[in-house]
């Protein structure tokens, strides 16, 4: 695989280098080249899956060094599978540990409810957490070196009938089949493409709406904590702690492998004046964090105070987030498709926005398999049927999300009524059975031996590989010509 090519006298969509003649053919029996933006776990994982059938991509990542936020990471029956057929589940259990639940506190540590999650005899799969930034490093090895380039921020881009080419910011562009924006909530294709869309009066309505900022979070992972200090770390138990009204935030711990402690402090935007500052505040610096983080080293955690977790996670490891949700309606124009919080951004609450990213990939994957041959028609019409497979499911997701966030972290008198109603009289059957439609969910490769089917549960078929039935229907005729 080639890296990009320097190209900076000659910026015409349909150049490749600086020969006109490198063009491929408008019609190859090759498989697309895929440039994927975003070195994320989204695009990592649509990287490794397109590795499997030798499908051409390269990935582009904006930042020099990715740090991946340390925070925790839920995985559930959703995803496993994939990550099964991908010979990562193994390793991925290494440094894992699995959930039995959520404990609800008020911040006086008085028990509100249990959240006991979905038995695994039932969906096949234990729920598992842990630490982001070892589940990026799982998926990076698992990239050739030579296919994944850092410092590659997204300029521009160019698309026909002929391919796209994409323009960095270090003067080098790059050609390929297909671009998958792949690059987050602040998606440079994303931005690029709506832009284009916009001028030519083909961006709807909806997609112009600004985007709603609703939390704050400050979130972390300890550094390994002396067992002696903190004897509960080897339960292995996890906590939600919800504030009152004079204590508008929620705070989170999660122990996982290593008696290390993923923490997360989350505030209501309107509510608390530093909430406020904290998000006029656009530039993340230490010196910012530490003044919300001296306000409320106060409260206290199962495992002493908030200050105890502070003091035991290095400055430069905690990070400032923001809890956006917006559901776009365009994911995909030509040869471009959004993935991930390019496309979709729900709230965290429901700890689905990497597993979405994640499923988006597998789901695009088999897309990009099924496209023979490769042409410009094949490629629209194989975009256009990932987002109609993929769209609902989203959509189901995103009332969900709303209702989790203000369960977990809303502080509005209205807010602090629903969650009461729903820890004391709503019947756990009915989250229960939630669970389990979110469960039966399962993203899987077409274009790999399907994981072995595990639980009792009865899981949502997925759309057949078109490529793998014209195979089959190929065999069965060379079959009956053979007689």
């Amino acid at each position: 695989m080639s890296a990009p090519v320097d190209n900076t006298t000659n910026t015409s969509p349909t150049s490749r280098g600086s020969k006109g003649n490198d063009l491929p053919p408008l019609v190859t029996e090759k498989s697309p080249r895929v440039l994927i933006a975003g070195g994320g776990l989204g695009g990592l994982f649509l990287g490794i899956l397109l590795e499997k059938p030798g499908v051409s991509y390269e990935i582009f990542e904006r930042a020099a060094e990715i740090r991946p936020l340390g925070s925790i990471m839920c995985l559930s029956a959703n995803i496993l599978p994939a990550f099964e057929q991908l010979d990562l589940l193994e390793e991925l259990l290494s440094f894992s540990k699995p959930s039995h639940g959520v404990t609800f506190l008020t911040d006086k540590l008085d028990f509100i409810g249990k959240n006991e999650g979905t038995p695994a005899k039932l969906v096949g799969y234990d729920r598992l957490l842990l630490a982001r930034p070892e589940l990026y490093d799982l998926l990076l090895k698992r990239i050739p070196s030579g296919k994944i380039h850092m410092s590659k921020r997204v300029l521009s881009f160019e698309q026909n009938h002929e391919g796209v080419m994409v323009h960095f910011s270090d003067n080098t562009t790059m050609h390929g089949d297909i671009l998958v924006g792949a690059d987050g909530a602040h998606s440079a294709v994303h931005q690029r493409l709506y832009k284009t869309l916009a001028k030519e009066g083909l961006l709807p309505k909806s997609d112009t709406l600004e985007i709603s900022k609703g939390y704050i979070s400050l979130l972390g992972t300890t550094e390994a904590l002396d067992t002696s200090k903190f004897p509960d770390v080897l339960s292995s138990k996890d906590y939600f702690v919800v504030g009152d009204k004079d204590t508008p935030y929620t705070w989170t711990m999660f122990t996982i492998p290593g008696n290390r402690i993923c923490w997360n402090v989350v505030v209501q935007l309107g509510i608390t004046e530093i909430a406020d500052e904290q998000f006029s505040c656009s530039d993340w610096v230490p010196q910012q964090n530490q003044k919300m983080m001296d306000s409320i080293r106060h409260f206290v955690t199962p495992y002493g105070t908030l200050g105890n977790l502070f003091d035991a996670t290095p400055i430069e490891c905690i990070s400032k987030v923001y809890f956006e949700d917006m559901l776009f309606d365009t994911w995909n124009h030509g040869r471009t498709i959004l993935i991930g919080d390019a496309a979709h951004k729900l709230l965290p609450s429901s700890g689905a926005g990497a597993v979405n990213a994640m499923q988006d990939a597998v789901l695009l994957a088999n897309h990009i398999y099924d496209i023979k041959p490769t042409s410009f028609d094949n490629i629209k019409v194989a975009l256009n049927e990932y987002k109609d497979e993929r769209f609902e499911a989203i959509k189901d997701q995103y009332p969900q999300s709303h209702i989790s966030a203000k369960l977990i972290f809303g502080h509005t008198l209205w807010e602090r009524i629903i969650r009461y109603i729903v820890f004391n009289w709503l019947p756990k059957s009915l989250m229960h059975k939630q669970l389990l439609r979110d469960t039966a969910y399962r993203s899987q490769a077409n274009f790999l031996p399907q994981a072995p089917k595990r639980g009792s549960l009865t899981t949502i078929p997925q759309n057949p590989s078109k490529h793998v039935q014209r195979e089959e229907e190929a065999k069965k005729r060379a079959a009956v010509s053979a007689i």
